[in-house]
């Protein structure tokens, strides 16, 4: 996707010009779908929980605190983003194009999936999430949301980032560090490994269980460890795909295992960069 709408408000649907559709995926839009009224009436009749639905058709509601509410988001959203892509323009030449998924995640503070590509020097992509550290949407104060985002640095120029395995993993990170609480407050502390599906990944990084480890935090030369906003300061965290054996000796030596890998990682002047192909440091 080429640009991206920051705020979404009393989004309305005219049924007489959708056919006989019945369901829609929204783009960016908390995650929500739009279903018709047939398809409401089957999912009450079953008892379906879960589910919470808003009606989208008609003449959207538009009182003064509507509109107030509308105008703060707008403004919190873009003050954090003018910030990042302020942050982001310094590691090198930042692309127009801004990355969302089709399904977005209700997980993210601002319910916005985001990347965005930064192309440095010796023909290197770095990825990073976008929207981490966007202020809650629930609560609309000035924060830094989960205080976090992450990066994901390959040595090759990527073309086609949207098809590409770095955005894929960099996402299924994002995805842990979202949803879970204990995941995010141990990479804020310090050197932190995790697995993820390897579905769509290099051979080489893929374990026997199908599964692909990273190791988030190994501290860089050339990115910062964080980088100010108007809400706060934001942790930069580098994500490192680990190679199978490398994984094998993180699970026999555990935190210490970790130190000794980021250790290795700067004495092999790899530090943060993700590569499938290299000599394995364990």
């Amino acid at each position: 996707m080429t640009g991206a709408y920051r705020v979404v408000h009393a989004m309305r649907i005219d049924p007489t010009k959708v056919g006989d559709a019945q369901v829609f995926r929204t783009w960016g839009y908390e995650g929500a779908l739009i279903v018709s009224e047939d398809v409401k009436q089957a999912l009450d009749r079953v008892g379906a929980t879960g589910t919470r639905f808003t009606e989208v058709t008609g003449v959207a509601a538009n009182t003064p605190e509507e509109r107030e509410r509308t105008r703060k988001s707008r403004e919190l959203f873009e003050r954090a983003d003018t910030a990042r892509e302020t942050a982001w323009c310094t590691l090198g030449s930042l692309d127009r194009e801004v990355f969302m998924p089709i399904a977005m995640s209700g997980s993210w503070p601002g319910h916005r999936q985001l990347w965005r590509v930064i192309r440095r020097e010796e023909g290197r992509t770095l990825l990073v999430t976008h929207g981490l550290s966007d202020p809650f949407i629930e609560h609309l104060e000035p924060s830094v949301g989960f205080g976090l985002e992450l990066a994901l640095e390959v040595d090759a120029a990527v073309k086609d980032i949207s098809k590409g395995w770095p955005l894929m993993l960099l996402d299924r990170v994002a995805d842990e560090v979202a949803e879970h609480e204990h995941v995010r407050e141990s990479v804020k502390a310090g050197l932190f490994s995790m697995e993820v599906s390897g579905k769509g990944m290099p051979k080489s990084l893929v374990t026997e269980e199908g599964r692909v480890a990273v190791l988030l935090g190994v501290e860089s030369r050339s990115l910062p460890s964080h980088f100010s906003t108007p809400y706060g300061k934001v942790k930069l965290v580098t994500v490192k795909a680990l190679l199978p054996s490398e994984l094998a000796y993180l699970l026999e030596h555990g935190a210490e295992g970790q130190a000794e890998l980021a250790r290795r990682f700067v004495e092999r002047g790899e530090e943060h960069l993700s590569r499938p192909r290299r000599k394995p440091v364990a």
